[in-house]
C-alpha cells in the first residue's frame, strides 16, 4: 500500500525567494476549522493581535495578552500543514528589552509550534529583531501603521503622507530587513509609497491598506468574509457571512418555535 504524499509546510527560504516571481497569499487565522480551509490557499497563515477585537469583543490590540496568542497558535497549528505560521507578539511582550523580547518569542515558537514571531515596528526594534534572529527565532517585521501603538500615534493614522513619513517608512524598512526580517508587513500605507518601500528590501512586503506593487497581501479573514457591519476602506468583501448567519439563526428560531425541527428524522428512536 502507497503512502500518501507527506505535506510540506512552506519555509522561510520559500517565502524569501516568492519576491520579484510570484505575489504570496496571506490571511489571519485563529481558530483550528477556520486554519484547516484557509492553508488550502494560503501561503502564510498570521495569528494576529486582532484575534482581541475580532474573537474577544475588545475594542482594540492592547489588551491582547501573550497567554491568549499561544492559545490561538496552538489552535491554528492544529488546523494548517502547508502554510508557514506567524504569530504576533503582542502589546507588552517585546518592548522592555531584547532580553524579555526572546523569551516571549520563546513561549510562542515552543507552546504553539509556528515558525515564526511579528514584530511592529519602534525605535528600537531593529536591535530586537537580531537578537532573536541570531538566537533561532525567525521575524516578520511590521512598519506603517501601527495599532500596537495608536495611543503614542493618535489613533490610526495611514502613513506615507509626507516627505518625511515616506523617508521614515523607506528607512524604517531596511533596517528590520538589515537586522533580519524574511518578511515586513506595511500597513495603512499610501500606495505609491508602498511601491517604493517594496523595491528598496530585499525581503518580500506584504500589503495590508497598501499598494499591489507589495509582494503579497493580507486582509482580517472575518472583514473580507463580511462579519462586521463595517469594513475598512481597504478591504474588499468576499462574502456576507454576518447576513448568512442571521438567516439561519432566524430560520432555526423559527422551526423550534412552530416544531418543525427536530423532525422524526432528526430524532432517535427505540429499536424494535
Amino acid at each position: 500500500m502507497s503512502k500518501m504524499a507527506e505535506i510540506k509546510r512552506n519555509t522561510i527560504r520559500d517565502i524569501i525567494a516568492a519576491k520579484g516571481q510570484r505575489k504570496l497569499v496571506t490571511l489571519t487565522a485563529y481558530t483550528t476549522p477556520v486554519a484547516e480551509i484557509l492553508d488550502r490557499h494560503c501561503d502564510l497563515l498570521l495569528v494576529g493581535d486582532s484575534v482581541g477585537m475580532v474573537l474577544h469583543g475588545m475594542k482594540d490590540t492592547t489588551a491582547v495578552t501573550l497567554d491568549m496568542m499561544i492559545m490561538h497558535g496552538k489552535a491554528v497549528m492544529r488546523g494548517s500543514q502547508k502554510a508557514l505560521v506567524v504569530v504576533d507578539l503582542p502589546f507588552g511582550s517585546c518592548e522592555e528589552s531584547p532580553q524579555v523580547a526572546y523569551r516571549s518569542a520563546l513561549r510562542l515558537m515552543q507552546e504553539t509550534g509556528c515558525q515564526a514571531v511579528k514584530i511592529e515596528y519602534n525605535k528600537f526594534a531593529a536591535q530586537t529583531v537580531e537578537f532573536l534572529v541570531e538566537r533561532g527565532i525567525p521575524v516578520v517585521g511590521h512598519i506603517g501603521l501601527r495599532p500596537q501603538y495608536l495611543n503614542v500615534d493618535g489613533g490610526y493614522r495611514v502613513a506615507g503622507k509626507t516627505d518625511e513619513s515616506k523617508r521614515e517608512l523607506v528607512q524604517n524598512a531596511k533596517q528590520m530587513a538589515a537586522a533580519g526580517c524574511f518578511a515586513i508587513v506595511l500597513e495603512g500605507v499610501v500606495s505609491h509609497i508602498a511601491g517604493e518601500v517594496t523595491h528598496a528590501v530585499p525581503v518580500p512586503t506584504i500589503g495590508i491598506g497598501a499598494s499591489t506593487e507589495c509582494d503579497g497581501q493580507i486582509l482580517v479573514t472575518d472583514d473580507m468574509l463580511g462579519m462586521f457591519p463595517r469594513t475598512p476602506k481597504f478591504v474588499r468583501r468576499y462574502a456576507n457571512l454576518m447576513e448568512t448567519i442571521d438567516s439561519a439563526v432566524k430560520q432555526y428560531a423559527d422551526d423550534v418555535k412552530d416544531q418543525s425541527f427536530p423532525s422524526e428524522n432528526e430524532m432517535y428512536g427505540v429499536s424494535r
